[in-house]
């Protein structure tokens, strides 16, 4: 009886540390630094409540938010954010090598580099697509290292972790994993899958691609009932990093559709320290 009531009491701070970690916020991602920002010279500009990428940027959108390592639901008033003085400096942004030659030799590879959290798709060692990333918070970071997709789940969904401001259990579509940790007592799972991209580390130690059709779907009608105007207005194409990703794993490989190994995924590599 003693270990049980241990064993909630542990599990009640491990969720209520969670909730506190959940709501860790930056309001300027001008100070967040990665080591590609010394070749792109950019200005901070503060967002209005009315501002929306496509209304400010153009054609450019994308690689605004690529740069600033954001989604279209944090892209908000009173956040500031980095504009490069010129836009052709980002165009199809990403930080990371087009070549990896250490995988010349590999049909896929997946690179992590947490210092410019960016996470890219390389075949044969050349890079075929990236993305921004959300990776851990202090205490809860990614580990690095070297890895391989053995599982998938297209609607994996948290067992430990909510969205606190609707209380549903946080979504993580799309889900890969890369790593299980039997150090950990009951073992800790490590997932590449979809949920908000805030622009700095955010994630209890899952990589955290762009999944905007879930953020409509869950927060859609949280933020329309709180006087959040954006989402009425979010069109296509949506941001979806993490379904990408996953098809281009899953390739001709059967998919069911729930949690189910995978044999022979592609090899992972993990690096850098994350910015904050």
């Amino acid at each position: 009886m003693k270990s049980l009531r241990f064993a909630i009491v542990i599990l009640i701070v491990m969720l209520l540390a969670a909730h506190v970690d959940a709501k860790v916020k930056v309001k300027s991602l001008c100070g967040v630094h990665y080591p590609s920002d010394a070749r792109i010279e950019w200005q901070c500009r503060k967002l209005k409540w009315t501002d929306t990428p496509e209304k400010l940027f153009g054609e450019q959108w994308q690689d605004v938010l690529r740069f600033n390592r954001l989604d279209r639901r944090h892209f908000i008033g009173n956040i500031s954010i980095k504009v490069p003085k010129r836009m052709e400096d980002i165009k199809d942004f990403t930080p990371l090598p087009a070549t990896y030659p250490d995988a010349a030799e590999e049909e896929k590879f997946i690179l992590l580099d947490q210092s410019e959290m960016f996470l890219g798709a390389y075949e044969y060692g050349e890079l075929v697509f990236s993305f921004p990333a959300a990776v851990g918070i202090a205490g809860h970071r990614v580990p690095n290292g070297e890895f391989r997709i053995d599982a998938a789940d297209r609607k994996h969904i948290s067992n430990l972790y909510t969205i606190e401001e609707i209380g549903r259990r946080y979504p993580m579509h799309y889900a890969l994993r890369f790593y299980v940790d039997k150090r950990a007592k009951g073992w800790t799972s490590y997932f590449i899958h979809g949920r908000d991209i805030p622009g700095y580390p955010a994630s209890h130690g899952c990589i955290g691609l762009y999944d905007e059709e879930m953020q409509l779907e869950y927060y859609g009608a949280y933020d329309r009932k709180v006087n959040r105007p954006y989402y009425h207005e979010l069109k296509p194409p949506f941001l979806e990093g993490a379904k990408k990703l996953y098809l281009w794993v899953i390739g001709s490989r059967h998919d069911p559709g729930g949690f189910h190994k995978i044999s022979n995924g592609p090899r992972m590599l993990i690096v850098g320290t994350p910015p904050l």
